[in-house]
């Protein structure tokens, strides 16, 4: 058992119970993980989990007849998160509700991803939101030549506006550089020919 304060509501507990049930597999629980954490682009995930296939750091929350295990990595996205299953006239859905799933987590051992995030999430993208933009990371790579380099993608009111090159040099490239020394590049990877939604054309 463990401090994360994860809900997973008697509901869904039901739910969940059933659907393993009909699994017709010894000690199968679920596993439940976040995809592309601290970023917009982040999804809360649950999977059948077979005995042996947790990991040895997941974090296992005991239910009645079954476990929840939890991936130790997502476990600071997935505070204060709520499982709920709801009836309705197709049957039921199962809803994921994780409020800190997007919100960058930082810590001793943040990845370089996850640095790049937080410093785009609480710094520039506040700053690009008055003009109906933001700005997101794609990849992070290293080579001989450029040496590390972060490629983002524009979105909103960035797409397509004629001051997006001094956004990126400016702005967003010097904001990355002073937070994150060890980063050398910045590209932009945005197609700019779509101009539809441009805050300057």
């Amino acid at each position: 058992m463990s401090n994360l304060n994860i809900t997973i509501t008697d509901t869904a507990q039901v739910y969940l119970r059933e659907l393993l049930a009909k699994q017709n597999s010894d000690g199968i629980s679920v596993r439940i993980f976040v995809e592309n954490a601290g970023t917009p682009k982040a999804e809360c995930c649950m999977a059948y989990c077979t005995q042996g296939e947790e990991q040895a750091d997941d974090i296992r929350i005991g239910m009645d007849g079954f476990s929840a295990y939890i991936d130790f990595k997502s476990s600071a996205y997935l505070e204060d998160a709520v499982i709920d299953y709801n009836k309705d006239r197709f049957g039921g859905q199962l809803t994921f509700k994780a409020p800190k799933s997007k919100v960058p987590q930082l810590g001793e051992s943040s990845s370089l991803e996850e640095r790049i995030n937080h410093v785009l999430f609480s710094e520039i993208n506040p700053g690009l939101a008055a003009h109906n933009g933001n700005v997101s990371l794609l990849e992070v790579y290293e080579d001989e030549k450029d040496g590390l380099t972060a490629v983002l993608k524009f979105g909103g009111g960035c797409q397509g506006c004629s001051a997006v090159d001094m956004t990126l040099k400016q702005g967003v490239e010097t904001t990355l550089k002073a937070n994150i020394p060890e980063l050398q590049r910045v590209t932009d990877s945005t197609d700019h020919s779509h101009r539809e939604n441009a805050y300057f054309k």
